[in-house]
């Protein structure tokens, strides 16, 4: 525990998220969105909100519960905070998510003051 997080775990972390925000968006739209345009761009926005909201309060997501980690500010502070939103939108834009540091921290985690750590074994 509280060690840093490999990237498997962060990956199938933020795919959990993903296929929340494609469920809860169909709920909502109705399996007849599938076809439309802007059905990308709804499950984008449920995402964000999915992700920015727990992440700021509780230092993790829903997909983050599930594989055990959770992300930590690197000042030790309680909470992630408002730094929560510029972290997650630089993880929508995945580039900066994937390209990573010795520690194994992407720009968005750099760019936001914070690491993703496990908090289970």
């Amino acid at each position: 525990m509280g060690a840093v997080a490999g990237f498997g775990r962060r990956l199938l972390g933020v795919t959990v998220d993903w296929l929340l925000a494609y469920v809860l968006t169909l709920a909502v739209m109705g399996l007849d969105a599938l076809g439309g345009s802007a059905i990308g761009w709804w499950v984008w926005a449920v995402w964000f909100v999915l992700t920015v909201i727990p992440t700021a309060f509780f230092g993790m997501t829903p997909g983050m519960v599930a594989v055990g980690i959770r992300v930590a500010r690197v000042d030790m502070a309680a909470t992630v905070g408002f730094r929560a939103i510029l972290r997650t939108v630089l993880l929508g834009l995945v580039l900066p998510a994937v390209v990573r540091d010795a520690d194994g921290r992407g720009w968005h985690d750099r760019a936001s003051q914070t690491i993703v750590i496990r908090s289970r074994a």
